[in-house]
């Protein structure tokens, strides 16, 4: 067997590897690629070697998305009751629909990856805009928390959304509309949906809403801050037809709330009964809002006073998406029944 004859300086340098008590051709091995990657300068060597160990604490630093999601709605938690609401289904619909998400870490999500979990988990333009911007609100709470480096979705490319007007009700429908509102459950939502129709009061803003909030002597309705979409108080006019249903239907015993207890899945059956909700009789998503806008405008010929009415901070949704003056007929009796 050839004997190898090391100096003392190569003596010193294998006891020295000896004592990281592991085996000593691995050790070799990663000393030489520090010395590779330091292009064979001792000095640049252990700069890598630092440099690495800090990335592996970093990346070692971090949560599953799971847990990033739950951090960013206790974030949130005093946000408004419909903003959490949002926060909470699109962060669940995206970990029921992207396999394995939940238990990823945050640190090792690319921007590749948040696109295809955009495209996977929603289907439409809009909804992957709004899953864009929740998605963006998880990594920044990441970011905060030095969870990750960056956000990601920062660089995923905004979903184009075109807008199109949603066609309103024609007359025959809000008579069907109305009829089975008066008969559902003794009238119970008849007040509700009057609400939606006359005055352009969002589903989920009428469910928050109290008799309290309603002054038929002043005929008006006073939206809360913390009840809006936008986050904004408002104050809608109680027209005519809207003052009678009001007036019928007004603080009935032992009721607060304009609505029934489980009132969205009430206004599905409503409109079930009255005939939408089937692949020939589609129910236009917030019909009801957009009917109201368009016999408004019609009527009172003003974008001001409907943008006040509506609770827009201004006018161009109303003239791109909201208004459709074609299916108006008779505004004037609309106002007046």
């Amino acid at each position: 067997m050839m004997k190898i004859k090391l100096t003392r300086e190569e003596m010193a340098a294998l006891a020295i590897l000896r004592s990281a008590g592991k085996d000593l051709m691995e050790i070799a091995i990663i000393a030489k690629e520090a010395m590779i990657a330091g292009r064979g300068k001792a000095k640049r060597a252990r700069q890598c070697i630092a440099a690495g160990a800090e990335e592996l604490k970093k990346q070692e630093r971090t949560v599953t998305f799971e847990k990033a999601v739950t951090a960013a709605l206790e974030a949130r938690r005093e946000r408004r009751v419909r903003t959490v609401y949002d926060f909470r289904y699109f962060t669940r619909r995206f970990m029921k629909r992207c396999p394995g998400l939940a238990r990823r870490k945050v640190r090792a999500i690319s921007v590749q990856d948040c696109t295809r979990y955009i495209e996977m988990a929603f289907d439409t333009p809009r909804q992957r805009q709004k899953a864009r911007l929740i998605l963006s609100g998880v990594f920044g709470t990441a970011v905060k928390r030095g969870w990750c480096n960056e956000n990601p979705v920062a660089r995923v490319e905004a979903p184009r959304v075109v807008e199109k007007q949603v066609p309103i009700l024609t007359p025959q429908e809000i008579r069907d509309l109305q009829q089975t509102a008066a008969h559902y459950r003794n009238g119970s939502c008849a007040a509700a949906v009057g609400m939606m129709l006359y005055a352009g009061i969002r589903p989920h803003e009428v469910a928050r809403l109290t008799w309290a909030q309603v002054d038929l002597r002043e005929r008006a309705i006073y939206i809360q801050p913390q009840h809006s979409k936008t986050g904004g108080a408002r104050r809608v006019t109680i027209h005519k037809p809207l003052l009678r249903i009001l007036s019928r239907y007004e603080r009935r015993p032992h009721e607060k709330k304009i609505c029934p207890a489980g009132w969205l899945r009430h206004w599905r059956d409503l409109r079930r009964e009255a005939g939408w909700n089937s692949p020939a009789h589609f129910w236009p998503q917030d019909a009801l809002r957009h009917t109201f806008a368009s016999y408004h405008l019609s009527h009172f010929r003003s974008y001001a006073e409907l943008q006040v009415e509506i609770g827009h901070r201004d006018a161009t949704l109303l003239r791109t998406r909201y208004v459709d003056q074609r299916g108006v007929r008779s505004a004037a009796r609309f106002w007046s029944e």
